[in-house]
Formats: C-alpha cells, sequence, structure tokens
C-alpha cells in the first residue's frame, strides 16, 4: 500500500477515546488499530513488534550499513482520535486537482467548506484533497502520522541498500484525552531521541508548546422550592456564571493567538444544588500559567467570602509543560530535520504550538522529542482535510530523517 492507501485504510477503524476514563486504552477500539498494524510491522520485516496491556505499540527497524553504533532514533504517533467529533464511519472522499472553488462535502445536509472560511485551501490548488462527508471527523489526527510512520518503515525495510541506524516505532493511545503516554516505558523503547509526527501544515516543526492544565470548578448550592426560595436557595448555576464573568474576557481562546494564552471553558453541567464547570488553561510562558492558575483560586476565596465557606471549590490537575527547556540542549534535532524538509523541496518553519503533543511529555520523561507536521488541517472536527501530496512528502522527510540521523551522536 501506497501512504494514501493507507491512511484511508486507517481512518476506517474508530479509535476515538474517551475523557474520565481510569484505563488506558480509555477505549478497547483503539486496541483493534494496534493488533492490525502489529501485524502488517511483523510482515513488512520490522523486530521486537510488541503490543503491551496499554495498546501501546513498539517496534524497531535494525541498523545496517555499519552504522550499527550509532544513537537511536524514535517516531512516534498516536493511534486515537478526538471526543470532539465522531470517528465512527469515517467516509472520505478524494476532491482530485482542487480547482479553488467550494467543496461540498455533504450535499443532502448542505454541508460546504469554502476557501473564504479555510482561506489555506487555495494554497493546494491543483492538488488533491481528502476531505470528510461532513459526519464525521477525518482522522488525520494523527493517522496521517500513522501512515506516514508506517510508510517509512516499509521503504526502509524494503531497501537495504539505505544507510541508516537503528530506528524505533511506537503507537500510542489516549494522546487526545492526556493519558496513555504516563504508561509509556522510555527506558525499554531505547531510542536516544525521537520525534512524533502530530503536527499541522506541512513543513511545521515545533519544539515549543503551551503549559497546560485542567481546572475543575465545583459550586455547591441550596435547593429549596422556588415559591418559598426567599433569602434560602443559592442557585449554583447563577454562581457558576458569575464564576465565568470574573474571568478576563479577552483570555478566552476565540480572541487569542500565537503565544497568547487562555482559560477555556469547555463544559458545563449542573443544577440548583451542584455545577462543575471544566476549564482547560495553557500558556507558553510558565509565569503566565502560573498566574492564570492563581487568579481561579482568588476568585474562588473571594467567592467564598461573599457567599460561605466551601461554596466554591477548584482542583487543577497538570497535564504537560513546555518542551522547550528540554530540546534546547539538543537543538540538532531541529537542525536535522530542518535540513531533511530542505531537502524534500520543503520550507520549514518554527511554529509554537497552541496545544501539546506525546513528545513535551516524553521530553520532560527524558527522551527529547520535538515534533513533526503530517500536512492535516482543522483537526478534531468535519472541516478536516489533508492533502495527499503532504502525506507523500512527510514519508520523504522521515526516511530523509532517518538517514541523516547517522550523523548524530550517541547522548
Amino acid at each position: 500500500m501506497n501512504v494514501c492507501e493507507r491512511f484511508l485504510k486507517y481512518v476506517s477503524f474508530d479509535t476515538q477515546s474517551e475523557r474520565n476514563k481510569n484505563t488506558v486504552p480509555s477505549t478497547e477500539k483503539e486496541r483493534v488499530l494496534a493488533n492490525y498494524l502489529a501485524d502488517e510491522l511483523r510482515q513488512m520485516g520490522a523486530l521486537n513488534v510488541n503490543v503491551n496491556e496499554y495498546s501501546i505499540l513498539t517496534a524497531e527497524i535494525p541498523a545496517n550499513n555499519g552504522v550499527e553504533n550509532n544513537a537511536v532514533i524514535g517516531f512516534i504517533a498516536h493511534m486515537d482520535t478526538a471526543p470532539d467529533a465522531s470517528g465512527a464511519n469515517v467516509n472520505p472522499s478524494i476532491v482530485k486537482n482542487y480547482n479553488g472553488n467550494d467543496i461540498v462535502l455533504n450535499k443532502a445536509e448542505n454541508i460546504v467548506m469554502t476557501s473564504k472560511q479555510f482561506p489555506e485551501l487555495l494554497d493546494y490548488i491543483g492538488q488533491d484533497i481528502i476531505v470528510t462527508d461532513g459526519t464525521t471527523l477525518l482522522g488525520a489526527d494523527d493517522k496521517a502520522g500513522v501512515a506516514e510512520i508506517m510508510a517509512m518503515a516499509e521503504y526502509l525495510l524494503t531497501h537495504p541498500e539505505v544507510k541508516h541506524g537503528t530506528i524505533k516505532i511506537a503507537f500510542t493511545p489516549d494522546e487526545e484525552v492526556g493519558g496513555g503516554i504516563e504508561k509509556f516505558d522510555v527506558k525499554s523503547f531505547g531510542a536516544d531521541y525521537a520525534y512524533t509526527v502530530d503536527g499541522g501544515k506541512l513543513g511545521e516543526l515545533e519544539y515549543e508548546n503551551f503549559n497546560a492544565c485542567d481546572a475543575i470548578v465545583k459550586i455547591n448550592g441550596v435547593g429549596i422550592h422556588p415559591g418559598s426560595s426567599k433569602n434560602a436557595m443559592v442557585n449554583s448555576i447563577l454562581l457558576g456564571m458569575e464564576f465565568h464573568s470574573m474571568l478576563p474576557v479577552f483570555e478566552n481562546p476565540q480572541y487569542t493567538e500565537g503565544y497568547e494564552g487562555f482559560n477555556h471553558l469547555h463544559d458545563f453541567n449542573g443544577d440548583v444544588e451542584h455545577t462543575t464547570l471544566n476549564y482547560i488553561i495553557r500558556d507558553h510562558d510558565i509565569e503566565k500559567f502560573n498566574a492564570k492558575k492563581a487568579r481561579f483560586e482568588k476568585i474562588v476565596s473571594y467567592l467564598n467570602e461573599k457567599y460561605g465557606d466551601n461554596t466554591f471549590n477548584v482542583q487543577f490537575k497538570d497535564s504537560y509543560f513546555n518542551m522547550v527547556e528540554k530540546i534546547k540542549p539538543h537543538m540538532h534535532l531541529i537542525d536535522t530535520a530542518k535540513k531533511a524538509f530542505e531537502q524534500c523541496g520543503v520550507n520549514a518553519r518554527n511554529v509554537a504550538i497552541r496545544g501539546g503533543t506525546d513528545g513535551a511529555r516524553l521530553s520532560f520523561m527524558g527522551l527529547p522529542c520535538p515534533n513533526l507536521s503530517t500536512g492535516g488541517h482543522n483537526f478534531h472536527g468535519k472541516y478536516e482535510y489533508i492533502p495527499v501530496q503532504s502525506l507523500e512528502k512527510m514519508v520523504e522527510v522521515l526516511v530523509q530523517i532517518a538517514t541523516n540521523y547517522s550523523g548524530f551522536e550517541n547522548k
């Protein structure tokens, strides 16, 4: 299979992960794809192929041509898709030789993707674009990365004349829900350095990301029959609205870009007696990140003085931190990736991730791991798309990195 055929096959697997699950993987359907990929790798001739109890798949492509003592490079992608939109019954199509016109994703439901709404579409005039049918996400995040790594593996295993050191491969579950990677055994994986292949537009090279946490605000009210509630009812829903109104308006993600952080309310549930607000807090700057958390605590303290102790409670759960401090001592990773992009005719761009990757967490676990583009756009929704030519070019880039890597020093 070529990389496009692989991608179309992999998106047929529903691997949507679930939030607030205490198991890894969060859904057993992720394991189905892991086992399928493992069988493919064994058929290719990869060594040490294993799917562990957490559905983490690892494999090895052995070194050849006298470079067995070089440092070991890893390539990593995640198999799950986001809970934000359905990943079941994905029905992609390919818009051949895109002409710049609006793309009708679903005629029956009048779902249309326009270049006015998504101007980057015009960068791909003349190319072939894989799109959804408007009812699900596509799954390029991160099955594009999976397909590109698999295509790279097949190329290297069927071209023994291509010189490269030992290469490790890993496919992980639950990246979209902030889980899975804590079960990753860095020492057993055996790579000195690695790249996640989990970025966006072709040419993106990322080694800065948000510091990130979840903030859960819980509010206790008092339920009284509304006919006799004067001076007695405490409506926790209204208190939740009051809490949110005290956060800075322009720290909402819809008003931010680049290095600007945000507080994002993604879930609000409650009744008169109990309400929960679920936020994610993000900032590239650790001091600003901590200041955002402190503001939550300050608002809670103020409102508890106003309404009584234990009316409000906030809990934080850190997700990941900015990997830049862990990558800077190993900038050869960035230099090598830039060189590979250039050798393949792609303009590499350093981009600060407005999110995070498994690579950020792995970097703090002792495996320096910047992130590479996949070529996809508009992740997590029905307007997700990826050009076929970007898939193909990323395979070339990965092969080039694998061969260029022979010059790295063992750490």
